[in-house]
C-alpha cells in the first residue's frame, strides 16, 4: 500500500496546517465506507474525506464529493449528532502507524464540553472509522466487529478502545540508521533489500523500499547477506535522509503514471525507478494528489465496470461472426469441387446403354482425361438417366452456393471489422458520455435493444482536437458515427485524411485552411492516428493518408467504414508524450 505511515505523517501535517480550529458544519455519508466532513474557518470552507475502502483507505481534503443519498444512514445521523459545530483541536499519529486520531472539542445534550475522537484506522480490508469518547470507549463505529469476526480484537459500542496489533518493528522517528542496518544485514534469511527494509522498518511501503534498493544498487538487484561495505555505507546514508525527510515532513508529493496515463503509485519521495516505463509528476500538495490519484482511478473502474456488458456483446457478436465465416468457408471449398459432379453426369450421359440398374458404380472412360478410367459413384435405385439429372441437380447448386456464399463471407467479414472498430473505440473511452454514444451506436445498427426515452437526447461530443507543431488543426474522431460526420460532413474535401492500414482506429483531419500542411505535420498527424487505434503501443505502424475528397462511403456500409483512394503511406511510432503535447488545451 503506498499510503504508508510515513506518507501518512506529511498528510496530518497538511491538515494541521490548514484545519486545526475548524469547526464541522456538515457532516455526509455518500456511501457505506466513506465519511465526507465540511470544515469552516473564518477565511475557507473545505471538505475532508474519510475512506475506509478496502481497495483505497485514505484521508485527505477533497474536491470531488461523492453524491450524498436521499436518507443519511444511522452512523451520519449519529455523528451530526454528536460533532456538529465541534472544533478540531489536534490530529494525532501513533509513531508511524497507519492511523490517525482526529481530536474535536464539542458539546453534549447537556451544553457540556467533551473531547470525542473519530480514528481513521487505514488497513486495507480491515479499515475502519471509530468514533471514541473522552474516556476512551467507543461510541460507534463505520465497521462493527464482534465474535465472530475476529477474537483478538472487539469494535463495538461501549467498548473500551484499542489500537490495532503492533507490528513490533522499529519506528524511523525512535531509532538511528545504523540500527537498521545492522538489522537488515542479519535477518535469518537471505532476501532481497527491498523486502529486508520492509521486515526491518515501520511506517514504509513497498514502492518506498524499492526505491532504496535501487538507489543504493544503482537499478541493480541487491540481497541483505550480499552487500558489500560500500553498500552498506550508501544504505546508511540514503536512510539518514530518509529519516531525516520523515522526521521533518520535507517530503514532496510525486505521483507515478504508467504511459498509458492509468495513475500507479504515489510517495512523499521522487520515484525513479520505473524508467522510462511511468512517467512522475510532483504535486502542489498530498491531498490534492490522493484526491486525483483515486478519482482517476476509480474513474477508470467506473468506466471498466459500465463498459462490460458492451464489451460482453462486442465479444459474442465477435465470436458468432468468426464462427460463421469458418462454416461458410467450408462449405465455399466444398463447392469447388463442383466441375466433378458435371463431368460424371456427362459421363453417365454418353453411356447410358452401358450402365445397369442397381449398379453402385461404373468404371467409363474419361473423354476430358485422355479416356482414362474413372469410377463414378451410383445411386442403384435410380436409372441411369435419373444418376445423370441428380449429378447435374448438384452441380447447379453447388454453383449457385459458391456465388451466394461468396457474398455472405463478404457481408459476414465486413461486420466483423465493424464490430472490430467498436471494439478499438470502446477501448479508447475516457468518459461515460463516449460510452453512451458507443451504446447509441450499437441500438442504431440493431446490436441493442432500442430504448423509448423521451428525454431530449446529450449534444454530440465534439472530435479530439489538437494542434502541430506548424499550428495546423488536427481532429481525431471518438467514435464510428463521429468519424463519419468528421471525414464526410465537416471535412473540407482539400483536407487531409489520415486513417492506420488495415487496422481499426480513428479517423484524423488535417484541417488545412487552403494552406499545404508540412512534413512535420504530416508525420505528427500519422502519429496521432497510430496513437488513437488498435497500433497503439506497436512501432512502425503503416498510417494512410490523401485528401478528402478521394474518401467515400459505400452504400449500406457500416458506421465509420470507408473506401479511398490515391493515398500515400507513412510509417509512423505513436508516442504518448507527444499526444499530450499536441493537445489543444
Amino acid at each position: 500500500m503506498a499510503l504508508d505511515g510515513a506518507f501518512l505523517r506529511h498528510l496530518k501535517k497538511e491538515i494541521t496546517d490548514r484545519a486545526l480550529g475548524a469547526r464541522v458544519d456538515k457532516i455526509y455519508q455518500p456511501n457505506k465506507e466513506e465519511l465526507v466532513f465540511l470544515l469552516r474557518t473564518r477565511q475557507e470552507a473545505f471538505k475532508l474525506l474519510l475512506s475506509a475502502r478496502a481497495n483505497s483507505p485514505r484521508i485527505h481534503f477533497t474536491q470531488y464529493a461523492p453524491e450524498n443519498p436521499k436518507v443519511p444512514p444511522m452512523l451520519c445521523m449519529l455523528l451530526r449528532k454528536r460533532l456538529s459545530g465541534a472544533k478540531l483541536v489536534e490530529v494525532r499519529q501513533p509513531g508511524l502507524e497507519r492511523l490517525l486520531y482526529l481530536d474535536f472539542d464539542a458539546a453534549n445534550e447537556l451544553g457540556d464540553k467533551v473531547r470525542l475522537s473519530l480514528v481513521i484506522e487505514i488497513m486495507g480490508k480491515y479499515s475502519n472509522i471509530i468514533l471514541v469518547d473522552g474516556q476512551g470507549k467507543i461510541v460507534d463505529a463505520l465497521k462493527r466487529v464482534d465474535e465472530e469476526m475476529s477474537s483478538q480484537r472487539l469494535v463495538q459500542p461501549g467498548l473500551a478502545y484499542e489500537l490495532p496489533p503492533a507490528q513490533n518493528k522499529p519506528c524511523m522517528l525512535e531509532c538511528q540508521p545504523e540500527e537498521i542496518v545492522e538489522a537488515i544485514v542479519h535477518q535469518p534469511k537471505n532476501q532481497s533489500l527491498n523486502k529486508g527494509i520492509l521486515n526491518a522498518l515501520q511506517g514504509l511501503s513497498p514502492v518506498v523500499c524499492r526505491e532504496i534498493e535501487h538507489q543504493v544498487g544503482r537499478g541493480q538487484e541487491l540481497f541483505t547477506r550480499d552487500l558489500t561495505q560500500e553498500q552498506r555505507e550508501r544504505l546508511r546514508s540514503f536512510l539518514e535522509r530518509l529519516f531525516t525527510t520523515v522526521r521533518d515532513t520535507a517530503g514532496e508529493p510525486y505521483m507515478v503514471t504508467k504511459i498509458k496515463g492509468k495513475p500507479m503509485e504515489f510517495s512523499f519521495l521522487n520515484i525513479v525507478q520505473y524508467g522510462t516505463l511511468a512517467s512522475v509528476s510532483r504535486w502542489e500538495d498530498f491531498s490534492s494528489l490522493l484526491d486525483e490519484f483515486y478519482e482517476e482511478r476509480d474513474r477508470q473502474d467506473r468506466m471498466r465496470v459500465k463498459a462490460q456488458d458492451l464489451l460482453r456483446l462486442l465479444a459474442n457478436a465477435s465470436e458468432r461472426l468468426s464462427r460463421k465465416i469458418n462454416l461458410q468457408r467450408g462449405e465455399l471449398a466444398r463447392s469447388e469441387d463442383r466441375e466433378h459432379l458435371r463431368v460424371c453426369g456427362d459421363l453417365i450421359n454418353a453411356n447410358l446403354y452401358r450402365i445397369e440398374r442397381g449398379s453402385a458404380f461404373a468404371d467409363l472412360e474419361n473423354f476430358y482425361d485422355e479416356n482414362r478410367l474413372m469410377r463414378v459413384k451410383l445411386d442403384p435405385a435410380l436409372n441411369a438417366t435419373q444418376n445423370a439429372q441428380k449429378y447435374y441437380k448438384e452441380y447447379r447448386k453447388a454453383k449457385t452456393a459458391q456465388q451466394v456464399l461468396g457474398e455472405q463471407i463478404a457481408q459476414a467479414e465486413q461486420e466483423l471489422l465493424y464490430v472490430d472498430s467498436v471494439f478499438d473505440c470502446l477501448s479508447r473511452a475516457q468518459s461515460e458520455s463516449e460510452l453512451n454514444e458507443i451504446r447509441q451506436e450499437l441500438r442504431e445498427e440493431g446490436y441493442l435493444k432500442a430504448v423509448r426515452d423521451k428525454r431530449k437526447p446529450p449534444a454530440p461530443l465534439a472530435p479530439l482536437e489538437f494542434v502541430s507543431s506548424e499550428g495546423f488543426r488536427i481532429l481525431v474522431g471518438r467514435n464510428n458515427r463521429q468519424n463519419d460526420k468528421l471525414t464526410l460532413k465537416q471535412a473540407n474535401n482539400n483536407d487531409i485524411w489520415l486513417h492506420t492500414k488495415n487496422i481499426p482506429g480513428s479517423h484524423t483531419i488535417i484541417v488545412t485552411g487552403g494552406r499545404q500542411p508540412g512534413d512535420a505535420t504530416l508525420k505528427e498527424a500519422a502519429m496521432l492516428a497510430a496513437y488513437h487505434s488498435r497500433a497503439k503501443d506497436s512501432s512502425q505502424v503503416p498510417v494512410d493518408y490523401t485528401q478528402v475528397r478521394y474518401v467515400s462511403k459505400p452504400q449500406g456500409a457500416k458506421p465509420g467504414m470507408v473506401i479511398y483512394v490515391h493515398y500515400q503511406t507513412l510509417f509512423v511510432t505513436p508516442q504518448h508524450e507527444l499526444t499530450e503535447k499536441l493537445k489543444k488545451l
